[in-house]
């Protein structure tokens, strides 16, 4: 499912327009990611958690060279489905 499929999903489920579907969409899209920029976690009770990961740096090699490169560290989003999820898949 990509994003235009979301927001007519969302209209339908929920008896509005197309665009204000979008921007619903968008603005959950928006306070996840200001959430995880801030440093917080987003915990969706029976869906999942988004958060954020801390990877070090390291060092890695050019598959073609063989040479030594250098990979900074970075952050990284993270997600843990919940329970509720996790039981409706299975």
């Amino acid at each position: 499912m990509n994003r235009n499929e979301l927001v007519e999903a969302v209209a339908s489920k929920s008896d509005m327009r197309k665009s204000e579907a979008s921007r619903a969409v968008d603005a959950v899209f928006e306070s996840i990611t200001e959430a995880l920029k801030s440093g917080d976690e987003v915990r969706l009770v029976g869906f999942g958690t988004f958060s954020v990961a801390s990877r070090a740096a390291s060092e890695g090699r050019n598959p073609r060279t063989g040479e030594k490169i250098h990979i900074a560290a970075s952050k990284q989003p993270k997600f843990k489905p919940g329970k509720g999820l996790r039981d409706s898949l299975n």
